[in-house]
């Protein structure tokens, strides 16, 4: 016997953990099994359908509801699938009232500034500093120059920064 309240949580966690398209199907694909509530054959069914239909990849979900728990479980997929947009646009009309503020222009600005930190930590842990010779400081001051431009896409420099270690290191 399904639960409607923990079904409809089970969609709601999976969509709000996830980035929309199948990023929610693992997820489900753990919980709804788990509990009898779905087999594999609904999870196949329902990809394929949401492939099959127009709109968004992330109403499958709705096909899944649909296929597990009727018109009501359809219901309870979409209100989950669809929560997490509703709640992201109520977040931005609240920081839209007070954006303007001067504590939250100094509080952005220091997470900001701690993301920069954090990223830097991150880079030095992996360029460990047993691996850096002239070759690693030109490659990254190249890929700074470049990305300072903001005129070079990241993809680019990115691909040209791995051809530069391929051509400096082999």
């Amino acid at each position: 016997m399904i639960d409607p309240l923990l079904y409809f949580l089970l969609f709601l966690k999976a969509s709000l953990f996830s980035t929309g398209g199948f990023a929610n199907l693992p997820s489900l694909e753990q919980d709804l099994p788990e509990r009898g509530w779905a087999t594999q054959l609904n999870f196949q069914q329902a990809i394929v359908i949401g492939q099959l239909s127009p709109g968004p990849n992330g109403l499958w979900v709705v096909s899944l509801g649909y296929l597990t728990y009727g018109y009501l479980g359809a219901l309870l997929a979409l209100i989950a699938v669809t929560l997490p947009p509703l709640l992201v646009l109520a977040v931005e009309a609240g920081y839209n009232s007070i954006e303007r503020q001067r504590w939250v222009k100094g509080m952005m600005r220091g997470i900001s500034l701690a993301v920069v930190g954090i990223s830097l930590t991150v880079a030095w842990s992996i360029i460990s500093p047993s691996v850096i010779d002239w070759r690693s400081w030109l490659i990254a001051a190249a890929a700074c120059a470049l990305a300072l431009t903001r005129r070079v896409p990241l993809l680019l420099i990115l691909t040209l920064a791995g051809i530069a270690g391929y051509l400096l290191y082999r």
